[in-house]
């Protein structure tokens, strides 16, 4: 999306990126001065929406009382920015992005469609979702919790719908629309966004508000801070920190898939099973859910799912480890070899390679076959017991080897940050800094796929941004 400003002829305006200014029939650029009428100027939304909100606050008179500093232009930031601004208008609230796009995680959530939340409204359910996290945002979820957040989305006009599994989408199956939500409130809410911007370093004051130097040298000051720049991971933030006292947990991938080389899965991809388990062997707990076949190995909210409550252990092990995948589901052995039974003493004639489970994909049954050498030419009457038992492991209990991870760099979710207990969850704030706040995945909290993620997002943002605006 693009937007036009247009400065009329002797209208002073200088752009609050400092790239240009217009002044007295003037266009002055970095080293260049063009005479002009009226100029029409076509930019960013982002650009437009920085002015737009300049403009706002000097036209109306506003008298700033707080300068609010927001690191980080993504879900947490910008839920942070807006609640503070809309909750004290007074205040100057700032979006401070490393980057020049806003949003980036929210526009590619969801296979571009932006899993907002998820149908869950229990406290003490929802938290249970969170891997890490979990008994920190029980007391924030009465706080905020999806039923807010589906709110806070119709009262902007923008309407969500809940599908089988949970997962909660705007009807426009489009990410774009939360995009052109947030960035309209901000707008309205007279919240500054200040793209290519990244935090160099933050100084905490005697008076307890902070100097921060932008990574073009710029200094800033601010009564508040806000971190809500997404995963530490590679960050300059870690050292800024870690100066100021906090302990950043270790930090790791959360959500990601499963690499294989193994002749059963191999050219199968794009398969899928739909009510699958799998489990960390020797003994981690079973998760049951979708697993896709994919070029690298296996994927699927399944695996996503145990890749998060299993991250520590399987950054300890290097991601090089074992699994066993039931493509049954919750089917036990037993009840397998029940069914075998019956299909020898009823149809017997009939050739095993005809497909018996509806669940799983013909394709992936014939090579189940092949894992167990079972003949194409073989009956049900004449499937020896060692095949059978070998078939039965291969559909209940089916062994692979684990090679190594892939994360959609776009997407992924990163466990470990802010130490949890060092944060007051009342009210986002740092227990060793005043006026520090926190929200997003800067902290150690990191829930299951399925929109948990942003619904963390939602709920620390808003906590931090009503604290922020006292």
């Amino acid at each position: 999306m693009r937007a036009s400003i247009i400065a009329q002829q002797n209208a002073p305006v200088k752009f609050p990126n400092g790239f240009f200014e217009i002044c007295s029939n003037q266009l002055h650029l970095p080293g260049l001065v063009i005479s002009i009428g009226t100029i029409s100027i076509v930019c960013s939304s982002a650009f437009c929406q920085s002015f737009g909100a300049t403009m706002k606050n000097s036209e109306d008179g506003t008298d700033i009382s707080r300068e609010i500093a927001i690191i980080g232009g993504g879900a947490a930031g910008f839920f942070a920015a807006i609640t503070t601004a809309e909750a004290n208008p007074k205040a100057q609230v700032t979006i401070y992005e490393k980057g020049h796009d806003f949003l980036k995680k929210v526009k590619v959530s969801g296979g571009g469609r932006c899993n907002v939340t998820h149908g869950c409204f229990d406290p003490e359910d929802l938290a249970a979702r969170y891997p890490r996290g979990s008994r920190e945002l029980r007391g924030a979820f009465h706080h905020w919790q999806p039923v807010d957040t589906i709110a806070w989305f119709a009262e902007r006009g923008v309407a969500l719908k809940t599908e089988a599994d949970g997962r909660m989408f705007p009807k426009t199956d489009d990410s774009q629309t939360i995009i052109d939500c947030f960035m309209d409130t901000a707008y309205d809410a007279g919240v500054r966004l200040k793209g290519g911007s990244g935090l160099k370093s933050l100084k905490a004051l005697p008076d307890n508000t902070f100097s921060l130097e932008l990574v073009d040298q710029t200094l800033v000051a601010a009564d508040a801070v806000c971190i809500a720049s997404g995963s530490l991971k590679s960050s300059s933030l870690t050292h800024a920190m870690e100066t100021l006292g906090h302990t950043i947990e270790p930090l790791a991938p959360s959500l990601f898939a499963f690499n294989l080389t193994d002749k059963r899965t191999h050219e199968l991809s794009g398969l899928s099973v739909q009510n699958a388990g799998v489990k960390v062997l020797p003994n981690s707990p079973e998760q049951i859910g979708p697993i896709l076949i994919t070029h690298r190995g296996l994927s699927g909210p399944a695996i996503l799912r145990l890749s998060a409550w299993e991250t520590r252990r399987l950054q300890e092990l290097n991601y090089h480890f074992e699994i066993a995948v039931n493509w049954l589901g919750k089917k036990s052995r037993d009840q397998v070899r029940e069914r075998f039974t019956k299909l020898r003493e009823r149809e017997g004639e009939t050739l095993v390679k005809t497909k018996i489970f509806e669940e799983i994909p013909r394709r992936l049954w014939e090579r189940i076959l092949q894992a167990a050498k079972v003949q194409d030419t073989t009956q049900w009457a004449q499937l020896s017991k060692q095949a059978e038992t070998v078939l039965t492991q291969e559909l209940t209990a089916a062994r692979f080897k684990v090679v190594g991870k892939t994360t959609n760099k776009e997407e992924f979710v990163t466990c470990g940050g802010i130490r949890l207990k060092e944060v007051d969850f009342r009210r986002m704030e740092s227990r060793i800094v005043p006026n520090l706040f926190f929200a997003g995945e800067c902290l150690d909290i990191d829930g299951i796929t399925g929109g948990f993620n942003f619904q963390s997002a939602w709920t620390t943002g808003r906590i931090a941004g009503l604290a922020m605006a006292e």
